[in-house]
């Protein structure tokens, strides 16, 4: 695939979402949920959360896309999140995962080993993440070392594993991090951009995924993912500009991701590397 090609098709996801308003359904962090739904909303989709196993149903039916975070598991996730994503599989539907958390409690172990079965169109993580999923899956024997919710492992690392994974799922697999990858198995992306400042702000990995999702309404897997991550990269250099301190700096992304259009993003530079 050539950068000219990938351009357009960035370009003209954006675009769709800011036509079309795509709403999006999600299973998520507690701690995060609402900056989740404030930047779906600003990079144009309509947001609505559950917990329950029978709307989340009706949700994943009623919606373009569905997104399934796993950050701060309530028992009741241990049906909800099931019923999703087997909903989404029985109807085609595309939806994002974020794994975050993998390797703490045997739940959330149990949760993301059944979802093999039902892949998702897009996962989202960083990499130690990534390389933990992939184990857990059986494509690879990395294990990665994950630190609660933080990574260890650059995302150089785990490169190989985003490529298996992605290639098993049919879909898309996008590491955060300094240098971000986005891959569909075939053709890998990479870029830069955004501001150490989302660092010291929970929910911007969270967030990222969200807004996945939003684009996966409106695109391809991997065309919705890299758009994604440009877009953050975009809103987050501006509103490093503009703020100098996490939470006047949350603030101002969430106003740069609400004005940057879609020549703006597709503008962003990136490489692409067929694997």
């Amino acid at each position: 695939m050539d950068i000219k090609t990938m351009i357009d098709r960035v370009a003209a996801a954006v675009q769709a979402v800011r036509e079309a308003n795509p709403l999006v359904g999600s299973v998520t962090n507690g701690v995060t949920m609402e900056f989740v739904a404030n930047a779906q909303l600003a990079a144009g989709g309509s947001a609505a959360m559950v917990y329950l196993p029978d709307e989340a149903e009706y949700l994943v039916e009623a919606s373009g896309a569905f997104y399934v975070n796993m950050g701060t598991l309530m028992p009741v996730y241990e049906e909800t999140i099931p019923a999703a994503t087997r909903k989404a599989a029985a109807l085609g539907r595309p939806w994002v995962l974020d794994p975050v958390g993998i390797g703490i409690g045997s739940l959330r172990g149990r949760l993301l080993a059944d979802m093999a079965a039902c892949p998702p169109s897009i996962i989202r993580g960083n990499a130690s993440e990534i390389l933990a999923l992939a184990a857990l899956w059986g494509l690879s024997d990395e294990q990665g070392c994950v630190r609660g919710v933080d990574a260890t492992d650059e995302v150089a690392a785990a490169r190989m594993a985003a490529v298996e994974l992605a290639r098993w799922t049919c879909g898309a697999v996008a590491v955060s991090g300094e240098e971000d990858l986005v891959t569909d198995g075939h053709t890998v992306a990479t870029c830069r951009g955004g501001s150490p400042l989302m660092e010291k702000v929970t929910g911007f990995g969270c967030s990222l995924g969200g807004v996945m999702a939003v684009h996966a309404a409106s695109a391809d897997p991997f065309t919705a993912a890299l758009a994604s991550v440009l877009l953050y990269n975009l809103a987050g250099s501006r509103a490093a500009v503009a703020a100098q301190a996490p939470a006047s700096f949350k603030a101002a992304f969430l106003d740069e991701l609400y004005r940057a259009d879609a020549m703006d993003v597709s503008g962003n530079h990136f490489s692409l590397q067929e694997v």
